[in-house]
């Protein structure tokens, strides 16, 4: 666990910061694009928290928050140098353990007949924006995909997680006794 003395370094005065394992990159390449916008989906989800969603989704929500951290680990250092420099990444059984809970929460919920629209309560719309950050973030991962290695996992567990807040989004509505917003093809 990393001992933090100082928020501030002023190592990244110049446009460049850290990789964990010690190189210097841009902080507009790819990769800190990537990871920036895993933290900024964190983010999102804590404001969710902070709404007071329904008690069935902050464990796994809270759960989720540090497989993100998992997932920030995992692109912060380089795949060559995992062999040496252990850290947390994502593991299939984290992408199991999002498509067990849609089918949890999916069994309570009646089945979509409509596309819906991004909102009902303040929780399931700070949910809708989090999913919509995740489909940003994964779409960061595959351009990165492109030009580096990435750890096997990653974007299968984006996908899923993407997937995964619209079905908590919905269930935070159906708790709550909101109903989803429908889109309204001939508006």
């Amino acid at each position: 666990m990393p001992r933090i003395t100082k928020v501030y370094t002023r190592k990244g005065d110049s446009g460049e910061t850290s990789l964990g394992g010690g190189q210097r990159i841009p902080k507009d390449a790819l990769r800190i694009q990537a990871y920036g916008t895993v933290d900024e989906l964190n983010s999102t989800l804590g404001v969710a928290l902070a709404e007071g969603l329904c008690k069935r989704l902050a464990a796994p929500l809270r759960r989720i928050q540090n497989e993100l951290f998992h997932l920030g680990s995992d692109l912060c250092i380089l795949e060559e140098d995992k062999q040496r420099l252990p850290v947390p990444c994502i593991e299939s059984r984290h992408v199991d353990a999002l498509e067990q809970l849609m089918d949890d929460l999916s069994s309570e919920l009646s089945p979509l007949a409509n596309f819906i629209l991004p909102g009902g309560t303040k929780g399931a719309a700070q949910l809708h924006v989090g999913r919509t950050v995740c489909r940003r973030a994964e779409r960061d991962l595959v351009a990165l995909g492109r030009e580096e290695t990435i750890g096997a996992q990653t974007v299968r567990y984006l996908n899923r997680l993407s997937d995964a807040l619209f079905v908590a989004a919905r269930y935070e509505n159906f708790r709550q006794g909101v109903e989803d917003v429908l889109w309204d093809s001939r508006a």
